[in-house]
C-alpha cells in the first residue's frame, strides 16, 4: 500500500517520519494512522515532530501497514521470535509471524541468533505487514565468526546498512551502555541480562574501550534517517531480578538514552526507549514517570516488567500484571514474554499465549487512561453475554479460537449455540437467566423499591 506514497519521496535525501512532521506535512502514513486511531492527523503530526511519538516505517518495506507508537495512540504490544543455535528454520519462524498477525502483534522483533540470518530476516520482513525490528548486534557477532573481540566499527555499519535495505523498521542499538558504568554492574545479584548488554560488556572490557555503539553513533543515524529506521535505545543494564529493580546501573544507562535521543532527533531520527525488566509492583509507576523525564518523553517500550521471579513457566502472566500497570502510567508500547521465558526458545504456541497476555494487558492500560472508545468492545460482550449470544461472544473475544474451544469443549452441538446457559451453571442455575426473570416478573417494583 506504500509504494505511491515512498515513489513520492524518493529524492528527498532524508526520508524519515520525523523529517517530515517538522517540515509540517502530513504523509500519508500519518493520515492513514490517524484515521485508524481516530485522531486529528495534525495532532498526530506534532506529536512526531516532538519525539513523543514514532511511526517506524522503512522505505523498503513498502507492504508494511503503518502504524504508530505514542501516548497520543493506543498501546502496542511486540511479540519476540527468531532462531537459536540450537534450532533454526525459516518455516517455523514464518509460522510465528503468522500467529503474530492473527492474535494481532503490533511489530515483531526477529532475535534470531542460529542459522542463516540473513535469509530468516529476508523472510520475515517478506511476510509481515507490520514492521520487523531486530538486535543488530547478533548478526554482527555472526559476522565476527562469534568472536565479540573482532568486532570493529566498519562490520557494525555494513551490517546495519544491509539490514536496513532489507527493509527492518526498528533496530535495538546497545549505544548507553558505557564503559563508566561497569562498577555499578559488579554490585548487581544477576549482573547483565541483556545479550546484546552482555557482548558490549565483553568488547568493553576485553579493549578497555568505549562502547563502539557510542562511538558510531552519528554513523549509525545516518543510516536510520536516508531509509527512515527508527531506533529502540536499548537497556543493556536492564534489571534481571527485583534485587537489582531501579538501581544504579539501570537509571545511569537511561539518563545516557535520554542525551541519546536529542542527538537522534536533531538528525531527524525517530526514538523510543527500551525499559525494565524486573521491577515489583510498587516501583513500576515511578520508573514511568522517570524515563519521560530522563528521555524527554520518547515512547517507553517495556519488557513486561515481570513483577516475580518465581513463575517459571507462567511469566507471560507475571509480566503481563507489570505490563498493564506499565502501559496505565505512560508505556506506549508493550514487549511480550512467553511462557517459555528463561527456560528455552518459544514456539507458535508459545507465542500465542504471549501475544493474547499482551493484548490483555494492553487493552487493560488503555480503559484505564481512559481513551475514547477504549471500553466500547467490553460494552459489546457484556450485552453478547446477558444476551446469551454465544457467536458474538466468541467473534468480540481476543483470542476467538480459545474461547470457541473452551465453550464446545463441554457442550459442542451446534444447538447449544442458541442456549440460554453454558456448561458451567446448566439451564437452573444461570445468574443471568435468573435475574432475567426477575426483572420481567418485577421490573416496576425494581426501580421503586
Amino acid at each position: 500500500m506504500r509504494e505511491d506514497w515512498i515513489a513520492k519521496r524518493k529524492n528527498d535525501s532524508v526520508k524519515t517520519q520525523m523529517y517530515y512532521a517538522k517540515q509540517g506535512i502530513i504523509t500519508e502514513e500519518m493520515q492513514y494512522v490517524a484515521d485508524i486511531e481516530k485522531i486529528d492527523a495534525e495532532l498526530l503530526r506534532a506529536e512526531i515532530a516532538r519525539g513523543r511519538c514514532i511511526i517506524p516505517a522503512n522505505v523498503n518495506h513498502p507492504h508494511q501497514v503503518p502504524m504508530a507508537i505514542g501516548m497520543v495512540s493506543s498501546c502496542k504490544i511486540n511479540a519476540n521470535i527468531g532462531s537459536s543455535a540450537l534450532a533454526s528454520d525459516i518455516s517455523g519462524e514464518i509460522e510465528k509471524v503468522d500467529v503474530c498477525l492473527k492474535y494481532g502483534a503490533d511489530t515483531i522483533m526477529d532475535l534470531s541468533t542460529g542459522g542463516d540470518l540473513d535469509s530468516i530476516r529476508e523472510a520475515v520482513v517478506a511476510h509481515s505487514t507490520v514492521p520487523i525490528g531486530t538486535v543488530p548486534i547478533y548478526q554482527i557477532l555472526h559476522d565476527c565468526n562469534d568472536k565479540i573481540e573482532d568486532l570493529n566499527i566498519e562490520t557494525m555499519l555494513a551490517v546495519l546498512e544491509k539490514q536496513a535495505l532489507q527493509g527492518v523498521s526498528y533496530f535495538t542499538i546497545h549505544a548507553g551502555f558505557l564503559l563508566s558504568f561497569m562498577p555499578h554492574v559488579a554490585k548487581r545479584k544477576m549482573g547483565i541480562v541483556s545479550r546484546g548488554g552482555s557482548l558490549m560488556a565483553a568488547w568493553m572490557m576485553h579493549h578497555h574501550k568505549e562502547n563502539p555503539f557510542f562511538d558510531a553513533y552519528d554513523a549509525i543515524l545516518d543510516i536510520c534517517r536516508k531509509h527512515d529506521v527508527s531506533l529502540s535505545l536499548g537497556d543493556s543494564l536492564r534489571p534481571g531480578c527485583l534485587f537489582d529493580a531501579s538501581d544504579e546501573a539501570q537509571l545511569s544507562e537511561l539518563k545516557m538514552l535520554g542525551e541519546l535521543t536529542l542527538r537522534a532527533w536533531e538528525k531527524d531520527v525517530q526514538v523510543m526507549i527500551e525499559g525494565p525488566g524486573h521491577v515489583p509492583l510498587n516501583q513500576i509507576e515511578r520508573n514511568m514517570k522517570i524515563e519521560r523525564e530522563y528521555c524527554h518523553e520518547a515512547p517507553f517500550y517495556i519488557l513486561g516488567p515481570l513483577v516475580t521471579d518465581i513463575a517459571a513457566g507462567y511469566d507471560h502472566i507475571s509480566s503481563a500484571i507489570g505490563a498493564a500497570i506499565g502501559g496505565w502510567h505512560g508505556a506506549a508500547m508493550l514487549c511480550y514474554v512467553t511462557p517459555k521465558e528463561h527456560l528455552g526458545l518459544p514456539n507458535a504456541a508459545d507465542v500465542r499465549e504471549g501475544i493474547i497476555a499482551y493484548k490483555i494487558a494492553a487493552h487493560a492500560a488503555d480503559i484505564a487512561r481512559g481513551r475514547k472508545g477504549a471500553r466500547d468492545v467490553d460494552d459489546e460482550m457484556s450485552d453478547a453475554r446477558y444476551g446469551f449470544d454465544w457467536n458474538r461472544q466468541f467473534e468480540l473475544a481476543l483470542d476467538p479460537d480459545r474461547a470457541r474451544e473452551y465453550h464446545d469443549e463441554t457442550l459442542p452441538q451446534d444447538v447449544f449455540k442458541d442456549a440460554e446457559f453454558c456448561s458451567m451453571c446448566g439451564p437452573k442455575f444461570c445468574s443471568y437467566k435468573i435475574t432475567q426473570e426477575i426483572v420481567a416478573k418485577h421490573g416496576e417494583d425494581m426501580v421503586n423499591v
